[in-house]
Order: C-alpha cells, then sequence, then structure tokens
C-alpha cells in the first residue's frame, strides 16, 4: 500500500474499531501524521510562540479530529497482529509503554484468519 492509498483508507474507515490494517497502512498513517503536525504548529503558531487565539483553536480542532482517525487505525493494526486494540492504553504508562506499543505494531501481521477477522485485502 503506498502513501496516498493508506490515508484514504484510513479516512475512509475515520472511526471504525473493527477489522485489520496492515503495517504499510498504520506507518504511512502515522508519517503523515508527523508532518501534518509540524504544518499545523507553523502555520497556526505553534513553534513560534506567536499564538492567536483563533488559529490556535483551529490547530487544535485539526489535531482532535485526527486522533481518533490514529487511534482507530493503530486498533485495527493490534488486531492484524491478533492483540486486542485496548492494549493502545499501554501509552499512558511513562517511556515502556510507547515502547511497546510501538513493538507491537511493528510485527507482522497473522497470515490467515485470527479472531478479528480475515487478513486485509490490500
Amino acid at each position: 500500500m503506498d502513501f496516498v492509498t493508506s490515508i484514504k483508507t484510513v479516512l475512509a474507515k475515520y472511526a471504525v474499531f473493527e477489522g485489520r490494517a496492515r503495517r504499510s497502512e498504520f506507518w504511512w498513517w502515522i508519517l503523515a501524521m508527523w508532518i501534518l503536525q509540524i504544518i499545523v504548529n507553523v502555520i497556526f503558531g505553534g513553534i513560534s510562540g506567536n499564538r492567536n487565539g483563533f488559529l490556535a483553536f483551529i490547530g487544535w480542532v485539526i489535531t482532535i479530529i485526527l486522533v481518533l482517525a490514529t487511534i482507530a487505525v493503530g486498533c485495527r493494526r493490534l488486531h492484524d497482529t491478533g492483540k486486542s486494540g485496548w492494549l493502545q492504553l499501554l501509552y499512558i504508562i511513562p517511556c515502556i509503554g510507547p515502547i511497546i506499543l510501538i513493538v507491537f505494531w511493528a510485527q507482522a501481521g497473522n497470515p490467515g484468519d485470527n479472531t478479528y477477522g480475515p487478513p486485509p485485502a490490500y
């Protein structure tokens, strides 16, 4: 799956927490979110410190909207490895939680059907 296709897929499944997502879909989405976050911070004054209240509000709205899609694709990625999406709660454990999640997200998915459905078709 390429960059554009993965973004379209994640946005099409904006708040879908069921099913599975391949590694490429997840990691392309994460890269897109990093790039977008840098752009939003530069445009809306996050890095420069010159904050206009309205522009800062728009930046926060964009971030909040995309966080739900990121959580959903993270959940589907964990499903692809046969794990529960609730494991994303490990993220709240300082230092070790995000590392564990990165390891889980980087693992290869199950080649066949698992508890969360058939493998993604793309």
